[in-house]
Formats: structure tokens, C-alpha cells, sequence
């Protein structure tokens, strides 16, 4: 066997712990060419009982859609909410990138000059969330535009 990529977790809840083995390897199959993926899943309680104990052998393809089937079904049987997932969809540009002091000037004016968040964060490249999000950090005050937000009770007697 050519073992081509090979990843290994182990993971503790509270007394219990996980191990998670994934390995890819080249088909064996020669009417399936391709990449198989193999999950083994080994799970122990506090005294070493078997908690869980399988194997997975799948084509590398079906491994993203198999990770969703296997993740909704889990948690619609143990009654558990499942994780909001993240918008489908290409990131924005900047979105994630850090902001330099020439970004955050030009934030504020921008802000300061009545422009709308969604025109500033088309702009920016950005999301509307993020250009509110960084409104506060620059002073201004996200609810009304052209605001600044107010001096806190405790820098005011600094400024005064």
C-alpha cells in the first residue's frame, strides 16, 4: 500500500478520548482511478471501554459531501443543534487583511462624510459587518452617520 497522505487527531472529552486516523492513498481499483480515503475512528470511555470503533473506505471525491451527511445526521440523532455554517461564496479582497492608520483615516472621513456603510465596504472591499466592526475602533459612532461615539466617563478627564 502507497500511503499518500496520512493525518492523525486525537482528541479528549472530558474523560473519554478520540483517535482519528485519515489516510489517502492511490485506488486499488483499476474502473475507479483516483484517490480512496480511509477513516478509522477509535474511541475510549475513562476505564479504556470502547466507546466507538470503525472504518470508512471512500472515493477522495465523496469525502466533502460525506463529512456534511455524516455531520447532520449525528446531531439530528443525539438531538444536538448543528453549527451554523459559513455563507457559501467568494471572500471580499481585503476581508481579513489588517487595517493600516491610512485605512482607518480614511474610515473616519469617509464616515464623517456621510457615506453608507455598504458604499464604504464596496469601496474598502470589505463586508458591511467588517466596516462596522472597525467604525468603533476609529472613533466613530456606527449607529449615526458623520457621529462620532462619545468620551467614555473614564478618558474624560484626560481630555478636559
Amino acid at each position: 500500500m502507497t500511503i499518500i497522505e496520512e493525518h492523525r487527531t486525537e482528541v479528549r472529552v472530558g474523560t473519554s478520548s478520540y483517535h482519528i486516523q485519515v489516510v489517502a492513498q492511490p485506488s486499488d481499483d483499476r474502473s475507479a482511478p483516483g484517490r480512496r480515503v480511509t477513516v478509522t475512528v477509535n474511541g475510549a470511555g475513562p476505564q479504556g471501554e470502547c466507546l466507538v470503533e470503525g472504518r470508512l473506505d471512500v472515493q477522495a471525491e465523496a469525502v466533502p459531501v460525506l463529512a456534511e451527511v455524516l455531520a447532520d445526521t449525528l446531531c439530528t440523532f443525539a438531538g444536538a443543534a448543528r453549527p451554523q455554517r459559513r455563507r457559501p461564496g467568494a471572500r471580499l479582497a481585503q476581508q481579513g487583511r489588517p487595517w493600516t492608520e491610512e485605512l482607518d483615516a480614511e474610515l473616519e472621513s469617509r464616515w464623517q462624510a456621510g457615506e453608507s456603510v455598504e458604499e464604504i465596504a464596496r469601496s474598502f472591499e470589505r463586508s458591511p459587518g467588517g466596516i462596522r466592526a472597525r467604525l468603533p475602533r476609529v472613533g466613530c459612532d456606527p449607529e449615526n452617520p458623520g457621529a462620532y461615539l462619545p468620551t467614555p466617563p473614564s478618558r474624560r478627564a484626560e481630555t478636559e
